[in-house]
């Protein structure tokens, strides 16, 4: 801080004018330090397995290979025993099962110690709800006059008028009365607080309520105390304090402190009471016991039904919450419930922790899971900027840590009229967003971020891979396989329907009931009856292209013409979909969703229609989520690399065209995005991808292959109901799957051993997820045991193994070429290369929990280090890559750890290249030229060259695996020399350079200006 700046902020008593004086000085500071941004990423996977210890001993190798910045999980205390870190129950602590703050700080340290930055994975959307997150308790002790009520996204007045001030909680392994019989459900004392624990569950009983218990015999302690007991007369008083509570359905800001005051005190005064007085104790432990009721004997339960049915919340069958939870949830999972991010408080309470990471430079970025979920993410974007700028304000005041934390609001808003005034950089802190983008979809205008995390790029880079020639044969190999044909947008249509008739009914019906109300409010549309309106919205849903709108409001003016195409063009096809459904339903809803509010309405009117459109933004993008990734994807096998988040398997591959286009504008619109090539949600990893994009290079063979090992297999299936066990769509994807991630050991071995579990494990999730025969809520035994027989059989029969194992090894290494090939553009193409744990050696893991599978570090750095000590110099680099070219270095991924780690060094030593540089696609000439991709990056400071080859499988199967390439790329004018990178050769500049001679030595050419 300047003097100046010292005494202004120090002896200014007002504290608006100090607010602003740390902000102008955060401005000086903010142009004075060097923009931060990383040049490449390595995302760890966190768990009680692998915590912050763990990965601190990573440290030194990623530093090593090249990597900026540490991409982390989520580091919040999540629910006990979590495997991912999603289900975040305490937003101001560090997830002690990752060792805590005492652990976290020592691997700061250690990314301290070698320049690594840190981007923290955070979940606005959702927490998990078990007993460990207080705020939830809160709301199920409290309900509607909990302090903690607004946090959540409930209905507090659903379809449903038992639910009314209540919410449902499906947590019950069996009907509610059943449950409730077997003494499941047990009552206990702790302290001065009561909970109702059902197995590892636990629930608040309200304080409300607690009089009921404490009531009940009091005549029988009375009589043994005397009614002039002080001990007595203070178990009454406690009574009386519980009795005049103000209402749980009381929502009103001093009734809902009086009663968050009063309660607790009366919890502490029963507590100490019990302690001092033993009579008083016994009777109310007694009371326990009798309202615990006794199995066997139903009447025994009346008492604990009675207490049960006057609290906030309603205990039910977990099969009840597709069509009557309450509350909005992450997806259809129950114990993610949705958080209020757009109110103030939550957002200020969830941040507190993580933005103060932010502020003193411990982290340097975040990662938003799922924003499609907010309410408003532009907003959120922007209030994420705020926060970091405020903080980072605070931080400058000359004053404790708590006066510093009094001035906030007076910082923000100082912080606000800054960066409308220009004088604060407006998305300077590093945020990318977890955004699926639909084809030519642009990540939404207005959102303070760097980027997304990087589907897109893998999208498209994979789809270089499938050769377009290949889609007619291999449509027409799946639908003869199959039994009949695939149209994926009918599918697609179908599967929402599905899922919002079964898993996500309840989210669809508190929409409807919403649309129901606002129809009420005129003439005009109040004979639209429920139904009516549930149908038209389930048709327009089905029938919607994207995940989600960002309508923000107020008026049709403030909708812009993307959002605006998109639900006009929607609810023209509903109608088309739906002729039974009369239109003027239609013309009502799109009339809503586009705020088209008619002259007479009122303010509370609009602010109706306008929380119905951004309700029904919610939901759109979790349905076609929940029907498209996690349905649709695990019913249609044309060809399943192309099968990935982000994805449409309609469309068969990116043409080279659309891919430089692509790499264009995202070097104009997002240079700092991520590449993502595997992430913890991929369905495969790049390495099971690019194996399986090789067979659109073969498609008649592979129609061949495939016809003969159903033969063979045949005698493998189980008859259940009548149907030969799996089906055609199962078999058809284990072939593919067993192509791209059959292992290199041989069967019999541990390894194919292991192999052989991970893939009967898959093959039930992927049946499990199709919801043809079996799925999560509904498992058919017989169905997956005949599966799961027919996958071991399958990988024990010899005849099957001796006909497929040669052509799974050809395919494997052009697979390991073609994982070479993704590896590179990842590194060298426009935005920030990600690298997912583990996958810089060949990686052939399937969709999750399989691709979080413990990662060997110790032998990655053991490579690396040799492959650095070996590449010193350049004669010895040239040998070094003619090594790691042969199937030896390609399919035990040293060859592709190589690459990943000279790209990533020239990355560090050139940031400007390529963080600024152009992207230009370089002409190749030659019939070899379809299977070559060749780009330049070129900037003031240098330009880089990449030619990687592409659909490579025939070439590959000439006599001495050495492919005799024939084109040529011409190279950028004006460079007077270039060094190979991955071989150390010096070449002068030419015109053009036959791809035989740059592929000579390693497969894959990265030319250096020199």
């Amino acid at each position: 801080m300047t003097i100046e700046t010292q005494q202004e902020v120090s002896l200014e008593a007002d504290p608006e004018s100090r607010a602003r004086a740390l902000v102008r000085e955060l401005s000086t500071q903010l142009r004075r330090e060097p923009l931060r941004r990383p040049t490449a990423t390595y995302r760890l996977q966190l768990s009680p397995q692998f915590g912050f210890d763990a990965a601190a001993k990573a440290v030194p190798y990623l530093a090593k290979l090249g990597i900026s910045d540490v991409y982390l999980s989520p580091i919040l205390q999540a629910a006990p025993g979590s495997s991912h870190g999603y289900d975040v129950v305490d937003h101001a602590k560090l997830n002690a099962e990752l060792g805590g703050d005492a652990a976290y700080a020592r691997l700061c340290a250690a990314l301290r110690e070698h320049n690594l930055g840190q981007i923290i994975d955070f979940v606005p959307n959702h927490m998990g709800i078990g007993h460990q997150n207080r705020w939830w308790m809160d709301v199920l002790e409290n309900g509607p006059a909990s302090v903690h009520a607004p946090y959540f996204d409930i209905d507090w007045k659903p379809i449903k008028s038992e639910l009314n001030n209540k919410i449902l909680v499906p947590v019950l392994g069996d009907q509610y009365g059943v449950v409730l019989e077997r003494g499941e459900l047990k009552l206990a004392r702790e302290g001065g607080r009561f909970v109702l624990a059902y197995f590892e569950n636990a629930f608040p009983v309200s304080p409300g309520r607690i009089a009921q218990l404490l009531q009940f015999d009091l005549d029988s302690v009375r009589a043994e105390l005397g009614p002039n007991d002080p001990a007595l007369q203070e178990l009454e008083s406690i009574i009386t304090q519980l009795d005049k509570l103000p209402s749980r359905n009381e929502t009103d800001a001093s009734q809902v402190a009086e009663r968050n005051r009063e309660k607790e005190i009366a919890k502490r005064r029963l507590e100490s009471l019990c302690e001092r007085n033993a009579a008083i104790c016994r009777h109310v432990d007694a009371n326990v016991k009798r309202f615990g009721g006794t199995a066997g004997e139903p009447r025994t339960f009346d008492l604990l039904d009675t207490l049960l049915d006057n609290q906030a919340y309603r205990l039910a069958y977990w099969r009840t919450a597709g069509e009557e939870i309450n509350y909005r949830r992450f997806f259809d999972i129950n114990t993610l419930a949705a958080i209020r991010m757009e109110d103030a408080r939550v957002f200020a309470d969830a941040h507190r922790l993580v933005i103060g990471l932010l502020a003193d430079g411990t982290a340097t970025g975040l990662r938003i899971d799922h924003p499609d979920g907010l309410y408003d993410p532009a907003s959120y974007f922007r209030n994420l900027q705020i926060a970091w700028l405020a903080a980072r304000a605070r931080r400058l005041a000359k004053a404790p840590t708590t006066e510093a934390w009094e001035l906030g609001a007076w910082v923000e808003q100082a912080v606000v009229d800054a960066l409308e005034a220009g004088e604060l950089p407006r998305e300077r802190l590093y945020v990318v967003a977890e955004k699926i983008l639909s084809r030519r979809e642009p990540l939404p205008h207005g959102w303070a971020v760097a980027g997304t995390t990087g589907y897109d790029f893998l999208v498209a880079s994979t789809g270089l891979f499938v050769d377009p020639a290949a889609e007619t044969p291999l449509g027409d190999t799946y639908a003869s396989f199959v039994g009949h044909p695939h149209d994926f947008a009918g599918l697609t249509y179908q599967k929402k329907k599905q899922i919002m008739s079964s898993s996500m009914a309840s989210e669809i019906n508190m929409l409807a009931a919403r649309l129901n109300r606002i129809s009420e409010t005129n003439r005009r549309t109040r004979d639209f009856t429920l139904n009516e309106l549930a149908r038209a919205l389930v048709e327009f849903i089905a029938c919607f292209p994207i995940y989600r709108t960002y309508i923000r409001g107020p008026d049709a003016a403030s909708v812009d013409a993307r959002d605006r195409q998109y639900i006009e063009q929607t609810i023209a096809r509903a109608k088309r979909r739906a002729p039974t459904t009369a239109a003027s339903v239609y013309d009502f809803l799109r009339d809503v969703m586009l705020l088209r509010y008619p002259e007479t309405l009122s303010a509370a009117e609009r602010a109706m229609w306008l929380e119905f459109t951004l309700k029904l933004q919610q939901t759109t993008g979790p349905v076609t989520a929940k029907a498209v990734e996690d349905t649709a994807f695990y019913n249609y096998h044309r060809l399943i690399a192309l099968n990935e988040v982000g994805g449409e398997p309609r469309v068969f591959g990116t043409t080279l065209n659309e891919f430089h286009a692509f790499c264009a504008e995202r070097r104009a619109q997002h240079p700092f995005t991520l590449n993502a090539s595997s992430t913890h949600d991929t369905k495969r990893s790049e390495d099971v991808r690019a194996r399986i994009c090789a067979l659109s290079e073969v498609a008649q063979e592979w129609s061949a292959h495939v016809a003969h090992w159903a033969q063979l297999n045949a005698a493998h299936k189980t008859e259940v109901e009548g149907e030969p066990a799996p089906d055609r769509e199962d078999e058809y994807l284990l072939y593919q799957t067993l192509v791209g991630a059959a292992p290199a050991d041989e069967p019999g071995t541990p390894g194919w051993d292991a192999f052989v579990q991970r893939t009967t494990g898959y093959m039930e999730k992927a049946a499990r997820e199709a919801k043809a025969h079996t799925s999560w809520t509904n498992p058919d035994a017989g169905y997956e045991s005949a599966l799961k027989s027919f996958v071991e059989a399958v990988l024990r029969a010899r005849p099957f193994l001796d006909a497929f194992l040669p052509f799974a090894r050809r395919v494997a290494r052009a697979g390991a070429l073609t994982s070479l090939s993704m590896t590179a553009l990842k590194c060298l193409a426009p935005g920030v290369p990600d690298v997912y744990q583990g996958c810089e050696l060949q990686d052939l893991s399937l969709v999750d929990p399989d691709n979080r599978r413990p990662v060997d570090f110790e032998l990655r750095a053991h490579l690396l280090e040799e492959l650095e000590g070996r590449a010193k110099e350049p004669d010895a680099r040239r040998t070094l890559a003619r090594e790691l070219a042969h199937d030896g270095g390609m399919h035990d991924g040293r060859s592709k750890l190589y690459l990943l780690w000279r790209a990533l060094q020239l990355r560090k030593a050139r940031p400007e290249l390529f963080q600024l540089g152009e992207h230009q696609p370089l002409p190749v000439e030659g019939p070899d030229a379809p299977h070559t991709i060749a780009l330049a990056r070129w900037h003031s400071t240098g330009t880089v060259v990449l030619v990687a080859p592409r659909w490579t499988l025939a070439r590959l199967d000439a006599a001495d695996g050495t492919p005799a390439w024939t084109a040529q790329v011409r190279l950028p004018e004006g460079v007077a020399g270039w060094e190979n990178l991955l071989t150390g050769e010096k070449l002068e500049s030419q015109g053009a350079l036959e791809l035989r001679r740059l592929w000579a030595e390693f497969p894959i050419a990265v030319l250096v200006s020199t």
